[in-house]
Formats: structure tokens, sequence, C-alpha cells
């Protein structure tokens, strides 16, 4: 069975993809996407909490995935992939409390699930480097 976080990284990947289209605020997607998803309080409570700190540090998270991402431009990036990876830095830099492997595995999962196989190992390797920067620190 699928975890709340889990479902609650689900559905801040849905609300990023929606924010990147544009046409709705950051809070009407919130509301639409995360708010009325039927989920516990506590898993809400962490979706709400990723998605705004996603996108509050989104240039500064853009910045570091240009930089690990040697050879690729960040808008070439498949939109799903850049989020995944944009959620997984965020939970890494700004949440402490969650693991930096279980963010890593999350993301991966996502990628699977998502996007593609490729896309998958992509994601590892970008979160990897995040990983060892962090080791590093």
């Amino acid at each position: 069975m699928m975890s709340n976080r889990h479902r609650a990284r689900e559905l801040v990947l849905k609300a990023l993809y929606a924010f990147e289209q544009g046409g709705q605020t950051k809070d009407e997607i919130r509301l639409s996407i995360i708010d009325d998803s039927g989920l516990d309080v506590n898993a809400i409570k962490f979706a709400d909490t990723l998605y705004d700190l996603t996108i509050d540090n989104l240039k500064k998270i853009d910045k570091q995935i240009s930089n690990l991402a040697t050879n690729w431009k960040l808008d070439r990036i498949a939109i799903v992939d850049k989020n995944i990876i944009r959620m997984a830095i965020c939970e890494v830099e700004y949440m402490p409390d969650i693991p930096i492997k279980v963010a890593i595995n999350e993301a991966i999962e996502l990628a699977k699930r998502y996007s593609t196989l490729e896309s998958a190992s992509f994601v590892n390797g970008i979160l990897d480097r995040v990983m060892h920067e962090k080791a590093g620190e």
C-alpha cells in the first residue's frame, strides 16, 4: 500500500506541473489539487509545506539543477523530471527532518511511475550528486 507521504508527493508533483503550465495562482492550484485530496491532515500539511518551499525557492533550486545537470539546459529537461528533481532537492535542502535517502528513493519511484526508465536513472544521477554535495558540507 502506498504511504500517505508518497501520495502527498504525487499531488505536489501534479501541483508543480500545473503551476509551471500557468493559468492558475499558486493558491488556486494548492486548493484544487492538494487541499481537496482527501489525504489525512498530516499528509496535507507535508504536501503544502513541500509545495510552498519548492516554489518559494525555485530560483535557487533551478540554479542548483543547472549546476548539477552538466550538458543539460534546464529548459531541455522534461517538465515531469525537472519537477521531481526540484521536489527532492527541496526536501534535501529545506526539510532537514526528511532523510536524504528517502527523498532520493521517493524521487526515483516517482520518475519510474510518471516518466521513463531513462528518467529514473537521470533523476538518480542528479540526486546522487546532491547527496555527495551534502556529504561534503
